[in-house]
């Protein structure tokens, strides 16, 4: 069973498309879960309209952001197989089929994208060209190349990426990714999976370039490595 994540706020605008693009990829039993918080366009109206029973629609009133949003998709999820998905961009076909089948001996993938701007004019024929993408620790701690909308993993990965720390200093798939390094195998498939919409409001850091320091990089990444600590030592 699959369980896509989603997690939205004022999507309207490109939202039906994205949904179309996933519902196409799964059956019956499968589900989309979305977690809105607190869209105040016709996000939820979108949603509804379909009369999808895949659709499982909950409020995240809890942890607002990014983070605490996906969170709180993640925790009513209840398939074997976990894709990560913005509100914005457009699942390609075979994607979930290329992702369940690269799941049989790993713990994560990341798939490659093509980037797009805001009409799908691609911008950029490989995501992971464009940043170097791989696998690794070390590598994706000095530089992350792990793009969520690019992600599935096995249920097990929520046993110790779950709950994530309320200081955590990154968005949330980097720090799943970066456990599974630790806990299992995170593969990089060059699969071309989605149109990676590249706009002004996208919220993921790989989406755009740093603004931060270096000592502010250097701090971040001190802050990262101890709550990660941290968490290897409550799940030994």
């Amino acid at each position: 069973m699959i369980s896509v994540c989603m997690a939205t706020y004022n999507g309207e605008k490109y939202l039906r498309e994205q949904v179309d693009s996933i519902l196409a990829q799964l059956d019956s039993d499968d589900e989309l879960i979305v977690s809105d918080d607190g869209s105040t366009d016709s996000t939820i109206e979108i949603l509804k309209s379909y009369g999808d029973p895949r659709i499982k629609i909950f409020n995240n009133s809890t942890d607002h952001g990014v983070n605490g949003n996906f969170e709180n998709a993640l925790r009513h999820a209840s398939g074997e197989y976990i894709f990560l998905s913005d509100q914005d961009d457009v699942w390609l076909p075979g994607k979930a089929q290329a992702c369940v089948e690269a799941l049989n001996d790993c713990a994560c993938i990341v798939h490659d994208a093509i980037v797009v701007d805001g009409k799908l004019n691609a911008t950029a024929p490989s995501f992971f060209a464009e940043r170097k993408s791989g696998p690794g620790f070390w590598k994706n701690l000095y530089k992350n190349s792990y793009l969520g909308c690019c992600m599935a993993f096995r249920r097990e990965v929520l046993e110790y990426a779950l709950p994530y720390p309320k200081s955590l200093p990154i968005f949330q798939e980097g720090w799943i990714a970066m456990l599974a390094e630790l806990n299992g195998t995170v593969k990089f498939i060059p699969f071309k999976g989605i149109l990676f919409r590249r706009h002004d409001s996208n919220t993921s850091c790989t989406a755009r370039k740093s603004s931060k320091s270096f000592l502010q990089m250097l701090s971040y990444r001190l802050k990262l490595l101890r709550l990660i600590a941290q968490r290897q030592y409550l799940h030994k």
